[in-house]
């Protein structure tokens, strides 16, 4: 008896758990598991709660569903596949998809979105495929590459975004020494893009050979300015983009305790690059370069103390890349004056060479002795003079013309 009564209880709890939600079809596999759930009531204005667990697709399309709350699916650990497409969603909570570690898939298409919640991303760790086209998207800010290594199709098409973050070029076109980039496909048409260098960039480095990235339209509307006339890019109209390259004056400098020296460097690219010196051990920002269109820069540093010893980094900045040259300062202290050498003595006695006369007078020197000591003092005074020239050429005190401070 209380066996049939436990049995009766327990097919309950189970019609109840892969219940079919109300206004919503199910479609079971041959062991009886949801394979797929789709919602496409016009009047359902809320994300359903009794949706079967064990469900592996889920739909919700063309609903009244206005946001997605804080764990809405976080019975549905299964779920591989989510389409929430052609709703009237405006919100996306950051933890909506909390528990959805299986998720392969999540379609977002034709909504009200402006913004989106990148960092929930972290809780869908196997998510591939990421559809965001025809929504309100303004910005794509430079976080989200953070969130985005293991998306391998995004579709941002049909949106209101005009810039791209210079993160998502090194995330999409990494360096060589980064190893292998992994092949993406995006989709980034139909968005009104400022024609500068990021996107450029972005047309260029797709077209090429082996490219990592390839675009589902290759034609990109670019708008020339705010409120003018958009136009059409073509591989002909990009901007040059070069990423800075830069060159310091010299990588090592030794300077004498209380000196002054000025360190430079020089850099070129496209857009000009802006210019920042930067103390390694601290990682501050020591200076900006202040003027647009400078290409050097230069920092002065009087009176040398031992904490001024280090390294610095000047870095150049543009929209195609960041370049950064490596500066070593040696703080040395300031060494005693140097005396002449002694010279030999010459013994004297019966063996001695006859070349080698003794002073007719205490003190006094030969015409000999004396011509040889001014050769030895002149060859040490030349090779000191050398010497200070040498030290001096390694201050590498730089000037521009007229100009004291750093620009």
């Amino acid at each position: 008896m209380y066996l049939l009564l436990l049995f009766q209880i327990l097919q309950s709890v189970l019609r109840e758990l892969y219940a079919c939600p109300i206004s919503c079809s199910c479609t079971y596999d041959g062991t009886g598991l949801s394979e797929l759930v789709q919602c496409s009531d016009s009047k359902m204005s809320s994300v359903p709660i009794n949706v079967p667990s064990d469900t592996v697709r889920l739909r919700l399309e063309k609903t009244q569903i206005s946001r997605v709350p804080r764990a809405a699916f976080y019975n549905l650990s299964e779920l591989r596949f989510l389409w929430l497409t052609y709703n009237s969603i405006t919100t996306v909570h950051p933890s909506s998809f909390v528990n959805l570690k299986a998720l392969r898939e999540l379609r977002l298409d034709g909504n009200f979105l402006a913004s989106f919640p990148w960092e929930g991303l972290r809780d869908m760790p196997r998510l591939q495929t990421l559809g965001l086209h025809n929504n309100r998207l303004s910005s794509l800010p430079a976080h989200a590459s953070v969130f985005l290594p293991n998306i391998t199709y995004l579709d941002l098409s049909s949106n209101r975004l005009t810039t791209l973050p210079l993160e998502m070029l090194d995330l999409w076109f990494p360096l060589l020494d980064k190893g292998q980039a992994q092949r993406r496909i995006l989709g980034l048409q139909d968005n009104p893009w400022i024609c500068d260098c990021q996107i450029s960039m972005l047309m260029s480095l797709s077209m090429s050979l082996g490219s990592p990235v390839v675009l589902m339209d290759q034609l990109l509307i670019c708008s020339r300015a705010v409120g003018q006339s958009t136009i059409l890019l073509t591989p002909v109209q990009f901007s040059h983009c070069m990423r800075p390259s830069i060159q310091p004056a010299a990588t090592r400098v030794i300077s004498p305790l209380g000196s002054n020296v000025i360190l430079r460097c020089d850099a070129t690219g496209y857009p000009t690059p802006a210019l920042a010196w930067i103390k390694t051990s601290a990682y501050t920002v020591m200076q900006d370069s202040p003027r647009v269109g400078v290409r050097w820069s230069i920092i002065i540093l009087n009176g040398l103390s031992y904490e001024d010893a280090g390294e610095y980094r000047c870095q150049a900045r543009n929209m195609a890349g960041i370049s950064e040259a490596l500066i070593k300062l040696k703080v040395v202290g300031v060494t005693s004056s140097s005396h002449l050498p002694k010279r030999k003595s010459v013994k004297t006695g019966a063996k001695a060479s006859s070349k080698y006369r003794r002073p007719s007078k205490a003190g006094s020197l030969s015409v000999k002795d004396q011509q040889v000591r001014t050769n030895v003092t002149s060859s040490y005074l030349n090779r000191e003079q050398l010497q200070s020239q040498t030290n001096t050429h390694m201050h590498i005190v730089i000037r521009q013309t007229g100009h004291n401070k750093c620009v």
